[in-house]
């Protein structure tokens, strides 16, 4: 099996298999490949490897393997400021209350003891990736909505604080791209942009777009500034791209924001 090319060429949700066992890994591979883009990887050191360069979006490993096992994976994905944000399945014949609270304690999403049914094992992978899309749908749905959801770990709501920051620091740069947010947060830009588009499921460039919008929002709100004048504030240099933007976000103008705003003062 070859454990660097995906057995699957779509858009499906792309999953990553860790585990020891040749007989495993094409055994749950050729089930998942109905449902799932897979990658395979005998190890964890592979697994990083393999993470550090796709976009895997769910881990399922195995716990008892040689070099790096399960929890020591599940350690480095979590702590990983570039790979927190990956949901992780471990699997295991251990069956200890203390196996298990081991690996949930490491940050694992879900923890499935062997033998195990397909059913089962397919429930929690659904409901993970699902639970990361609702997330993602969110993301740029309101206004004035932030990543503060019960959803997110803490690690991934300290990275958007920081980018959200970094952002608006230097928000009056209409040149800002995602290499000088990346030099500005000490992250290669390759880590940041995975990062970024796997989290919220925007490239870099509609983040930041989305984080002036999201400001020209809060600015209006107070009412402190005229249109014209939260779009240069936003570092936009012309306001009709602003309007245009801002209506295609939020499907609304900002003077609809703006009288929006108002009535809701007004009834309170």
């Amino acid at each position: 099996m070859n454990e660097m090319a995906p057995l699957l060429q779509t858009a499906k949700p792309v999953v990553l298999l860790v585990d020891d066992s040749e007989d495993i890994l094409d055994y749950l591979a050729h089930d998942f490949r109905r449902k799932y883009q897979t990658y395979t990887a005998r190890d964890g050191n592979a697994a990083i490897a393999t993470m550090q360069r796709e976009e895997i979006q769910l881990v399922v490993s195995d716990v008892m393997m040689p070099k790096m096992d399960g929890f020591e994976l599940c350690e480095k994905i979590k702590s990983s400021p570039g790979l927190s944000h990956i949901p992780v399945i471990l699997l295991t014949a251990k069956n200890t209350y203390q196996s298990k609270i081991q690996g949930l304690k490491l940050g694992a999403d879900a923890y499935i003891e062997k033998p195990f049914s397909l059913d089962h094992l397919h429930v929690q992978m659904d409901n993970l990736l699902e639970n990361r899309m609702k997330l993602k749908e969110s993301f740029a749905k309101s206004p004035l909505a932030h990543i503060n959801s019960p959803g997110y770990s803490k690690e991934e709501e300290l990275f958007w604080k920081q980018l959200t920051a970094t952002i608006l620091e230097n928000l009056q740069d209409a040149a800002l791209d995602v290499e000088k947010i990346a030099l500005l947060m000490h992250m290669s830009k390759a880590t940041l942009y995975r990062k970024m588009k796997t989290t919220s499921g925007m490239s870099p460039s509609d983040v930041i777009n989305l984080t002036r919008l999201r400001k020209s929002a809060e600015l209006m709100t107070a009412g402190n500034f005229r249109i014209n004048e939260v779009a240069k504030e936003v570092g936009y240099t012309y306001p009709a791209q602003f309007r245009r933007n801002f209506q295609k976000q939020f499907r609304m103008t900002p003077a609809e924001y703006i009288e929006k705003v108002r009535s809701a003062t007004r009834i309170r």
